[in-house]
């Protein structure tokens, strides 16, 4: 995930790329320039605000519903959000206060989960669980207005309740985990089809990509296993054990680390991709998922939906450094 990073454009408060960000009081912050991170809370129709310097929720934006996938995008000073409910993708303005931080609203597939952006930003992928599909919107056209800002098409993926659809570096593909299947699917993003499906295993869920875009790696979470796909041949170069029911899966900027989340066992698995093998297991909150980096890297934060919070894990000790309380059911935490 890219990093989001917080200026401060005068001594009377904080601004958001530009723009001044409010609290509920409506009284701008007095501190210095902090960087920032995002978490939905999809018990209770939240999403916090994280301040990564003190680890600290600085705001919460109360948006209702059931908010779960979220993503901030190269070139954009919006937070995109889905919702399950009502099954949308909102464009959140967090700039602005509760009643109106939803600029937009877009109707996509029943029971959207995770969204991702493309590596240019001019595209999102929604996962659409309950459709089997992923929706692709065009983020030039959602930010100029609601009416032109719909859904530009949609792929059916093969394998059912599809969770995690993530664009390949190049931008040229994107490859998509389904819950109940035991393959990803791999889509051709020129030809907007499916072109393959590759053998994992059952459940698989959170998917990184290297860098370079020739390995991507994969959470298989019946087997609490990670696995790794050569993406030239599309098949399986190798399968690692590590903690009990693997869902998240993170990737370091330099490619040499990829993070594991262990919904199972409370965990966090590090594995250095030179030789796939698990280097150290951090113990974080219950039922960790979803996961981010700070803005300077040195710090790995992690969703963990049943301790309501995120961890906070220092990536130089490889040790927990603290519990944030968020909201309940914390889903995913974004920066960029």
């Amino acid at each position: 995930m890219r990093h989001f990073a917080l200026k401060a454009l005068s001594a009377l408060g904080f601004t958001l790329l530009g723009f001044p960000l409010l609290f509920p009081s409506g009284v701008q912050a007095q501190s210095s320039p902090l960087h920032w991170a995002f978490a939905t809370n999809e018990g209770d129709g939240t999403v916090s605000v994280l301040d990564t310097d003190t680890d600290t929720v600085v705001k919460t934006i109360k948006v209702g519903g059931k908010p779960r996938g979220l993503a901030l995008c190269k070139g954009s000073d919006r937070l995109f959000v889905t919702e399950q409910n009502k099954a949308e993708l909102w464009v959140i303005n967090p700039q602005k206060p509760d009643d109106k931080v939803i600029e937009h609203r877009v109707a996509i597939g029943e029971s959207p989960e995770a969204v991702y952006c493309s590596p240019d930003g001019r595209w999102l992928g929604v996962a659409n669980e309950g459709s089997n599909s992923i929706s692709f919107i065009d983020t030039q056209k959602l930010l100029a207005g609601p009416v032109k800002g719909q859904v530009a098409y949609s792929i059916v993926s093969k394998g059912k309740n599809p969770e995690h659809g993530v664009f390949s570096p190049d931008g040229q593909h994107m490859l998509v985990s389904a819950e109940e299947a035991d393959q990803v699917d791999w889509l051709d993003l020129n030809t907007r089809s499916q072109v393959g499906a590759i053998q994992v295993g059952e459940r698989p869920r959170g998917i990184a990509f290297s860098p370079d875009g020739k390995t991507a790696y994969v959470a298989v979470e019946s087997a609490s296993r990670l696995v790794a796909i050569d993406t030239a041949t599309q098949k399986v170069l190798a399968s690692q054990s590590v903690g009990k029911r693997t869902a998240g899966v993170l990737m370091s900027p330099d490619g040499k680390f990829v993070y594991a989340s262990n919904g199972g066992d409370a965990s966090v698995s590090v594995i250095d991709t030179a030789n796939f093998s698990v280097v150290a297991t951090i113990p974080v909150g219950q039922r960790p998922w979803n996961m981010t980096f700070s803005a300077d890297g040195q710090k790995l934060y992690v969703a963990a939906g049943r301790s309501a919070g995120v961890s906070v894990i220092d990536l130089q000790t490889r040790t927990l450094l603290k519990q944030i309380p968020t909201g309940k059911l914390t889903w995913g935490v974004v920066s960029q």
